[in-house]
């Protein structure tokens, strides 16, 4: 039995697609994860998704669909993260090939549909943004969401929308989300979580992170990203819930305006239109300014040093735990330099890692 799941902004989604196929399905089911090749400029220093002419090894699903097995390889200086994805979790991951816009990506899904004949298609959003309308300050990036959102509504299948974590991407609060969602159709345990728990060990993914650290029972505020958004851990966090997706297309104003678009470009510019800007304009701007950034390396000394820093300035602010990658930021660290900070840190304080999140403990604890 074949089960067909579309990680809509790729990254993290394409973990917690694994996650929610073992806890809905279970063993039985062989599922293929559709998903971007799109990672964060730390893994992939070239901005925007790669294509499959950005690899090697693939192996061809159908004219337009291609699978990303352990031993395919990212083609230098792209990088991805899906061929290690593929050698530790029993998914298929097909890759999601946005450069011909939303048209492109219909095509491959009804391909995948004519291919599969999968018992079931879900389209799954870790967070919440792909209900975004387009205008919120708070949103970052809209753009993969919208155009998984706008091709999986042309697809003469049924396809059901579910949004994981509302929130825990950081760029819709829970209170704005928390209308639009239908049923609750799961609610992630730690049990939930063990399938996929190596793989959260090195993923840099920080909604994901979230979802499975709510799913073990962590609970508290949360600080992510460069800018420090404050994300609420609560017993919401590991629910999934249907939304209607016709409903969230009426919702999205970007998905509804790139609907005939046949480039990444053409999708690109509707961004900036609606939105206000395209987030892979940042990835670019961002990687020219790291471009420029000297080589650094670890000083443990100095890093647990500015780390109790941190933590102090966290801890009146209200914050309960951190990703990673925020504290690399913090720190003024190298992105490259996130899994030897990470390594430091587990080794010399064990007590604070609540895996994959770090615990900010109080000065009693």
């Amino acid at each position: 039995m074949k089960r067909l799941i579309v990680a809509a902004g790729g990254g993290g989604d394409a973990v917690a697609a694994a996650m929610l196929h073992a806890a809905l399905y279970g063993d039985e089911d062989q599922a293929v994860i559709l998903t971007y090749a799109w990672d964060r400029l730390l893994i992939d220093p070239v901005p925007g998704p790669r294509g499959p002419d950005n690899f090697t090894g693939l192996q061809r699903l159908t004219p337009a669909v291609w699978a990303v097995p352990a031993e395919a390889r990212p083609i230098a200086p792209a990088g991805s993260t899906l061929p290690r994805l593929a050698a530790e979790l029993p998914h298929t991951f097909a890759l999601i090939d946005p450069r011909h816009g939303v048209e492109g990506i219909t095509r491959q899904l009804e391909e995948l549909v004519s291919h599969l004949s999968p018992e079931s298609i879900d389209l799954l959003d870790v967070g919440g943004d792909i209900l975004a309308r387009g205008d919120e300050p708070t949103l970052k990036s809209p753009l993969a969401d919208a155009v998984t959102l706008a091709a999986c509504c042309q697809v003469n299948a049924p396809i059901r929308l579910l949004v994981a974590g509302p929130g825990l991407d950081g760029e819709l609060p829970p209170d704005v989300l928390r209308g639009m969602l239908g049923p609750l159709v799961h609610t992630f345990t730690a049990k939930d979580v063990e399938p996929v728990g190596s793989v959260l060990e090195w993923h840099p993914s920080e909604a994901t992170g979230m979802l499975a650290a709510t799913a073990r029972g962590v609970r508290g505020t949360c600080e992510m990203r460069d800018a420090g958004l404050p994300v609420p851990l609560t017993d919401e966090g590991p629910t999934v819930h249907e939304v209607d997706l016709d409903e969230a297309l009426s919702r999205n104003q970007l998905a509804r305006a790139i609907t005939t678009t046949a480039t990444l470009d053409e999708a690109e510019a509707h961004s900036r239109e609606i939105c206000g800007y395209s987030e892979i304009d940042y990835e670019r701007n961002k990687a020219t300014w790291l471009k420029d950034q000297p080589p650094t390396k670890l000083n443990p000394e100095a890093v647990l040093t500015q780390l109790d820093q941190f933590e102090a300035e966290a801890r009146s602010r209200g914050v309960t735990h951190t990703t990673f990658r925020r504290i690399t930021e913090a720190l003024n660290l190298n992105g490259s330099l996130r899994e030897d900070l990470r390594q430091l840190l587990i080794s010399s304080r064990p007590e604070k890692y609540d895996a994959p999140l770090w615990r900010i403990t109080a000065p009693a604890e």
